[in-house]
């Protein structure tokens, strides 16, 4: 993916979210939108370097996807960027807004703000190794380090010292205790005139927001002021919201899918998948969402939820549950 390439398919994207945007999950916000830049979970250095188990593992239909890592090492990103550049990933984006408590025990996410010469060294470590893209995820403060100035400070340095130039933006602070990681996404007012400024006062970079975004028609206010807009939780518990995303925000001209049409396409993924040993739960958990506000979605969620974990469940389980919606609303 060219720089250009990296641009457009940045003006929309999917937040990384630690346990729901797994590879199976990508895949089906795939089969939704082809222009959107998916994200993984947040994968720890750690994990990658040390931990047992493929944790780069990904569909090659899920391009263009980026990599979030967590860690605060220069070295073992550099190594886990390049590791990421090889496997063919379009980005690699460094974690600097997740304020859990495991994620702060290891020095990384959010704490990582009041940091940021450290930032900018990991960022520099994994640019020097890699010809993608080198992007980091942020707040726009932490505790009561939350002035203009110091977001401010914290963009430049990163941007001087380790050369990034592609900012996400979550719209709100992050207090590193006393809030649990849902509070924190709650809590704390969105303040999106912050990235606004950022891109005012930085117009030669990449400015992205994240945070409260539900809308097609809030992305689009939001893109009048901003190269970006990342939709999290909402893209996750109401995934129909992605069906128009590339006519009205990429301008594809293209029919919009209905939601059978999306469930039948994912048909030879699950069956590939069981196949390959995959539990059926762990692929149906991510299409629960579809039919949400639609006659028939309360059945569609119950019918999966009550059988996709039973040993030996396979396509029937979805095929029974799309049964359940009447056919006669033509979705």
């Amino acid at each position: 993916m060219t720089l250009s390439d990296k641009y457009h398919a940045s003006r929309f994207s999917i937040a990384p979210m630690l346990d729901w945007t797994d590879r199976h999950c990508r895949y089906f916000h795939r089969l939704i939108t082809q222009e959107t830049l998916l994200y993984t979970e947040m994968i720890t250095t750690g994990a990658i370097i040390h931990g047992k188990g493929d944790f780069l593992a990904y569909s090659e239909e899920e391009h263009p996807l980026s990599l979030q890592l967590g860690g605060s090492n220069p070295e073992e990103l550099a190594r886990c960027a390049k590791e990421a550049a090889v496997r063919g990933y379009d980005e690699v984006n460094l974690n600097v807004g997740c304020p859990s408590d495991r994620v702060q025990n290891g020095r990384f996410g959010a704490c990582l703000m009041a940091e940021a010469d450290l930032v900018a060294d990991c960022v520099k470590a994994m640019k020097d190794v890699v010809d993608i893209p080198v992007t980091v995820k942020t707040r726009i403060g932490i505790d009561k380090q939350d002035s203009y100035e110091f977001l401010t400070d914290f963009i430049r340095t990163v941007a001087e010292r380790g050369g990034c130039q592609d900012f996400t933006i979550h719209a709100r602070k992050a207090w590193l205790s006393g809030l649990s990681p849902k509070e924190n996404r709650e809590i704390p007012p969105l303040d999106y005139s912050r990235a606004y400024q950022i891109k005012k006062d930085f117009p030669e970079f990449n400015i992205s927001v994240n945070g409260g975004i539900k809308t097609l028609e809030e992305a689009k206010v939001h893109l009048q002021h901003l190269d970006g807009v990342m939709v999290g939780r909402e893209a996750y518990q109401n995934p129909y919201l992605l069906a128009e995303v590339d006519q009205q925000i990429f301008g594809v001209d293209k029919p919009v899918k209905k939601r059978s049409q999306i469930v039948e396409e994912m048909y030879p993924y699950i069956e590939k998948e069981l196949s390959e040993g995959a539990y059926l739960g762990h692929i149906t958990r991510h299409m629960l969402g579809l039919f949400q506000n639609m006659p028939g979605a309360r059945q569609w969620r119950r019918y999966i939820s009550e059988n996709a974990h039973k040993k030996g469940a396979g396509l029937e389980v979805v095929e029974a549950a799309l049964a359940k919606i009447p056919k006669e609303l033509g979705v």
